[in-house]
């Protein structure tokens, strides 16, 4: 591994994101999904499903009886709605909204025990118990939780007090858990606090913090297997029933991470393991560490994902299974597995400075972790299928998972306030830096003031992307002063060109990137390209979508939804050589593309309802097909949706 630094993002702070596009998403953050999402937390919402969250840490507080009430891991819904908050703060100071976060923290000090340790759970339910289900208790992806919100506080604000507070549990857990006499040789069940203290690491430049993330991941998969060890105690009991026929490749814990060379298991699991694994390998060099996490990822992404950039194909265990098994119509996709996704892409993106990591990023966002929330902000998907039947999705079935629309709340509800974290954090993803140069990875209208080879220097981008191909960047420094920028080169762009000052500039490409060096000053910058509409098909070894094509338009995918077209969209066949046409409808959704084009479907003229099968070939009739946004589809009347479409010569 080169010796130089992994790219960082730029602070939250530095970045104000005006967009066409993402507005109707950012603008909900603070308008409706913090103040939704708070009156879910304190069971206020009418019709949703309470969430006990706060009530819970006011019984661990003393402050008021009763009973703790939801999953074991419910506490980390208030942390990754306070970590949604930090973000929202740092880019749009609220001092009301400040003061609620302030009194939720010190609600959280009230309840946390002398010793640092802070879960309502294990505080109230079960204290004997305390590290002693590492398996199924998310004691330590809860913590995580709570670390990676204080972190986001401490650089919002500047207070300290939530930060001192997760700073006393980090310790009591690196004195827990470690290689030594007399520690815990164990690990997280679930993954979550390895990223998480890699963050605490570079706040407080505590280097155990580092040093324990290394352990964990280093001790996971080594013989003998804790977890089995764990749970084959006499005194060991079950919080889940599924977990009575465990099996360690769930948690990425049938081997060493070292000797993995596929996604398994639980995927949301997964990809926290990934993103640390990135950060160990960036922190300390590990050219090894690095090599797995590009195996991973390339399988992840050439074989096991969806077009609309969601992973984790299977109900049961909510896990990856082989390669190209993707069904369409009972897929599981997590939203908070594509958060996940996207969140060890830039990882990678930062590491090797290589663009095409953006590339899934940018498909996961656009498509999947959109699709998670309801352009009300009050509704959400914790399941994203590419193709849906209403009438088909029935409890007691095989099909229970999928849900036709979205959901006000969930019992188990860690996809709504993981939605909620990343619109607010939709920044971190535009630039990188080394401090030497500059990356461009979005194409988002924002304003940004960085430092650049210690010049401050403002960049102003331009774009009514995905609208259209076409961006523009104002770019000034107090001096002149030379250095390179790289801008993305997406594996969508045809015919892409840059232009400074209107004239057209010779580049060279590094890793997908587009790569200009001069010096600067007060430059206006063009990155102009094609993007039309195509249908692509998948690998034949994809059973799924054997004969069939979908419809993208540069990162969304495009689905068909009944309430645009008609009923029983698998009748539908399209011309491999349809040709596609582009509208931009502004009272739609807020302003998106539509995609309309000929094509045919089965007709059922010559059937009736008594007739299940016969020997007739198909008789054909002539529709107009539109196609809208798979981030969009369900925010209207309800109705059949799907990606995949028949296709014919």
């Amino acid at each position: 591994m080169s010796t130089r630094s992994s790219l960082t993002s730029f602070p939250l702070k530095s970045i104000q994101i005006n967009d066409l596009h993402w507005n109707k998403y950012i603008r909900l953050v603070s308008d409706a999904i913090l103040p939704y999402q708070w009156r879910v937390l304190n069971d206020q919402e009418p019709d949703a499903a309470p969430s006990h969250c706060l009530q819970n840490f006011r019984i661990a507080a003393g402050e008021c009886g009763g009973k703790r009430q939801g999953a074991v891991f419910v506490d980390s819904d208030v942390a990754k709605w306070l970590e949604a908050v930090s973000y929202s703060l740092e880019t749009h100071p609220d001092k009301k909204l400040e003061t609620t976060a302030d009194r939720v923290i010190d609600l959280l000090g009230r309840a946390q025990c002398p010793d640092g340790y802070l879960n309502t759970y294990f505080t109230l339910v079960e204290p004997e118990n305390r590290w002693k289900n590492l398996t199924e208790g998310h004691e330590l992806y809860t913590a995580g939780h709570f670390i990676e919100a204080a972190v986001a506080y401490y650089r919002a604000t500047g207070k300290e007090k939530f930060l001192k507070m997760v700073c006393r549990f980090a310790d009591l857990i690196c004195k827990t858990f470690g290689g030594g006499e007399g520690q815990i040789h164990g690990y997280p069940g679930h993954e979550e606090i390895e990223l998480a203290l890699v963050k605490l690491y570079r706040v407080t430049k505590d280097r155990k913090y580092l040093d324990t993330v290394k352990y964990f991941v280093d001790a996971r998969g080594q013989k003998p297997n804790y977890f089995l060890q764990e749970t084959e105690r006499k005194d060991f009991h079950h919080l889940f029933e599924d977990f009575r026929n465990y099996a360690p490749v769930y948690s990425q814990s049938d081997r060493p991470v070292r000797e993995q060379t596929k996604p398994e298991g639980h995927a949301v699991r997964a990809t926290y393991l990934y993103c640390a694994m990135a950060d160990l390998a960036a922190e300390y060099q590990d050219n090894e560490l690095l090599q797995c996490c590009k195996t991973i990822w390339n399988n992840m992404v050439r074989k096991q994902m969806y077009l609309t950039g969601s992973i984790g194909v299977s109900a049961y265990w909510e896990r990856f299974t082989t390669d190209y098994d993707l069904p369409n119509d009972r897929n599981y996709s997590e939203t908070c597995a594509s958060v996940g996704l996207a969140l060890f892409g830039m990882r990678m993106g930062h590491i090797t400075r290589d663009a095409s990591y953006f590339d899934i990023v940018e498909r996961a966002l656009y498509n999947t972790i959109c699709a998670g929330i309801s352009l009300a902000g009050n509704r959400y998907f914790y399941v994203n299928p590419l193709e849906v039947w209403p009438d088909n999705c029935l409890d007691h079935t095989s099909m229970q998972h999928v849900k036709p629309v979205r959901q006000k709340w969930f019992d188990v509800a860690c996809c709504p306030t993981n939605v909620a974290r990343t619109l607010a954090s939709l920044g971190q993803y535009l630039y990188s830096t080394d401090g030497e140069s500059l990356y461009v990875n979005l194409w988002i209208q924002n304003e940004a003031h960085v430092t650049i080879r210690n010049d401050d220097v403002t960049i102003k981008m331009q774009t009514d992307f995905p609208k259209t191909p076409q961006i523009h960047l104002s770019l000034s420094a107090k001096g002149e002063t030379e250095f390179p920028i790289y801008f993305r080169i997406p594996d969508y762009a045809e015919n892409y060109e840059i232009r400074v000052d209107g004239r057209k500039k010779r580049y060279s490409v590094q890793n997908h990137y587009a790569c200009l060096s001069m010096k600067w000053k007060n430059e206006k910058i063009s990155i102009l390209f094609d993007m039309p509409a195509k249908l692509v098909s998948a690998n034949p070894a994809v059973r799924a979508d054997s004969n069939k094509v979908a419809i993208v338009c540069g990162p969304e995918v495009f689905c068909l939804e009944e309430v645009d077209n008609f009923p029983n969209l698998s009748s539908v066949v399209i011309s491999r050589f349809a040709r596609l046409t582009k509208q931009y409808n502004e009272n739609l959704f807020g302003g998106t593309t539509v995609i309309r084009c000929a094509a045919e479907k089965i007709s059922a003229s010559n059937w009736n309802e008594n007739e299940l099968y016969k020997s007739i070939l198909p008789v054909y009739e002539k529709v107009t097909l539109t196609a809208v946004p798979y981030a969009y589809w369900c925010n209207r009347t309800p109705g059949e949706m799907i990606v995949w479409i028949h296709a014919k010569s």
